[in-house]
């Protein structure tokens, strides 16, 4: 665990020339469809949750999102290392099985979960709890490494990321 939040650390100082790669191939992972799989491979895997990116077409701050921020090979690596990423469409039709095992579409999920704008950044943890939730882009790619280390360390339980994001 505490290697794990080191190479973390090293990766948020990484020089900002970090090699770009599509996010779509790098980023984020194939999905199962159902998510209390997706919670048993975390385990399996060591992570410390799930990472939702919640998106729609022709949404202009996802798309700086992945351009700008989730393109970077250090990003990838920092979060692939904690969390399961996936992309969920807000308006998709694809059926799919939430965290408590319940049948519905991408959309009936997203709406369960009062995503209202995006991208929305939602964090859950080995058990299927919501933790934290980012609404909006973040300001950039230091930001959204913050974001991932707060979920990663736990900074979550104990104060919101606005007051530990000023802390740093």
């Amino acid at each position: 665990m505490r290697q794990l939040l080191i190479a973390f650390f090293l990766l948020l100082a990484a020089p900002a020339w970090a090699e770009t790669r599509d996010p779509v191939n790098h980023f984020f992972q194939p999905k199962f469809g159902d998510f209390q799989a997706e919670l048993d491979l975390a385990k399996q895997q060591g992570k410390k949750g799930v990472f939702l990116f919640f998106e729609m077409d022709d949404c202009p701050f996802c798309e700086r999102m992945k351009t700008t921020i989730l393109n970077q090979s250090d990003v990838q690596e920092a979060f692939r290392s904690q969390f399961l990423l996936y992309s969920i469409d807000v308006n998709g039709d694809t059926e799919m099985t939430d965290f408590q095992g319940k049948h519905l579409t991408e959309k009936a999920f997203a709406f369960a979960h009062r995503v209202r704008a995006t991208p929305a950044l939602l964090f859950f943890d080995l058990d299927g709890k919501l933790v934290a939730r980012h609404t909006g882009p973040t300001k950039d790619k230091a930001q959204f490494l913050l974001l991932g280390r707060y979920v990663a360390e736990g900074a979550y339980a104990t104060q919101p990321f606005t007051k530990y994001n000023q802390g740093k």
